[in-house]
């Protein structure tokens, strides 16, 4: 909230400089805006005497007591004071700053600013925040506050991966490991700490996979289902997700972390937003189908460093018509994954 003042005081001693001293644009010096050792001395300094003193031939005392007889007035500026030494110290109005400071209005933002939007925190709704997810959050929230301050109108979202692997593998826990049905899963989430819970679970599921990989055929089932929908797996997959973001919202509220609009994959895939920027993608070139290697009969996008030619031919299309349809390799997992069994 001070750098206004620095700007308007620093145009308005440049000015002064030029019209005092005869200088031309190249010859003024970076008038440096400082904060005095103690508030008694003044609310800022500037040291431009020292800078003028070698072209002007004067002690930087003198100049300092030239510029504040020539300052005149400034609006927010109490007065100015050259010291012994030669420093410039400026005292605000006060007041006239703090209730400027508590109003309730925001800058106007600059007539060239666009809506900005930021995206963060995205924490999987399968489990509760841990201290990596408050550092992005923490991240995100600093430039929020910095392109508002700057005057950039902003609008925060936060991506909800309801439909991934990690929710489908807490269904998966609740309902193969535990054989709980929705309505048990219900009772659970208001008798308990929900998010610690499901943590906990999921790092249980992570093992029973581990321990036999044939087990792997849930949650691949399970996939399909909560894409699809209209079943008792995406029932409990849209339960889990809802109850987790809540409580994920009342962590973040706890560090004054907040969001305009939560964006959820679900809602992408049932509205089909998915399906009409995969045909955009195919139609643009921007991915291809891969005929041959590992990744045959998969849409991929190219890499400029692989050096390969892009195809001209698509090939079928039967494989890779989701986020998660290709059962063959595994989704991308977010940076909290590597914590499933850490408790």
């Amino acid at each position: 909230m001070i750098l206004p003042v620095h700007e308007r005081l620093r145009a308005h001693l440049t000015r002064v400089l030029k019209e005092l001293y005869a200088l031309g644009e190249g010859e003024i010096p970076a008038v440096a805006i400082e904060y005095p050792p103690s508030r008694t001395l003044g609310d800022l300094g500037t040291p431009v005497a020292f800078e003028l003193a070698r072209r002007l031939r004067k002690a930087p005392r003198a100049i300092a007591q030239q510029i504040a007889g020539a300052f005149g007035a400034l609006d927010g500026i109490a007065r100015v004071a050259p010291t012994p030494n030669g420093y410039l110290n400026v005292f605000l109005e006060r007041r006239a700053f703090l209730v400027d400071r508590l109003a309730p209005e925001l800058p106007a933002p600059p007539a060239i600013a666009r809506k900005a939007i930021v995206e963060h925190t995205a924490i999987n709704p399968n489990k509760a925040a841990h201290i990596g997810h408050l550092r992005n959050a923490a991240l995100g929230d600093t430039l929020v506050r910095v392109l508002r301050f700057r005057g950039i109108p902003v609008e925060i979202q936060n991506y909800i991966d309801d439909t991934g692997v990690q929710v489908a593998d807490v269904v998966v826990g609740f309902r193969t490991l535990e054989g709980r049905t929705l309505d048990g899963i219900r009772q659970l989430a208001d008798s308990t700490r929900f998010d610690d819970y499901c943590w906990d679970l999921y790092a249980r599921v992570t093992e029973w996979y581990e321990e036999d990989k044939a087990r792997l055929s849930h949650r691949a089932e399970t996939l399909r289902d909560i894409e699809h929908d209209g079943n008792d797996a995406a029932a409990i997959g849209a339960f889990i997700a809802d109850r987790i973001v809540r409580c994920h919202l009342r962590t973040m509220a706890r560090m004054n972390v907040d969001y305009d609009l939560l964006t959820w994959e679900g809602d992408i895939l049932r509205l089909r937003f998915w399906a009409q920027a995969f045909e955009v993608l195919k139609t643009t070139g921007a991915v291809y189908l891969k005929s041959d290697g590992p990744l045959a009969g998969c849409w991929v996008m190219p890499i400029q460093e692989d050096g390969e030619a892009r195809p001209t031919s698509q090939g079928p299309t039967s494989k890779a018509q989701g986020p998660h349809a290709d059962a063959s390799i595994e989704p991308a997992s977010d940076p909290d994954e590597e914590d499933a069994g850490e408790r």
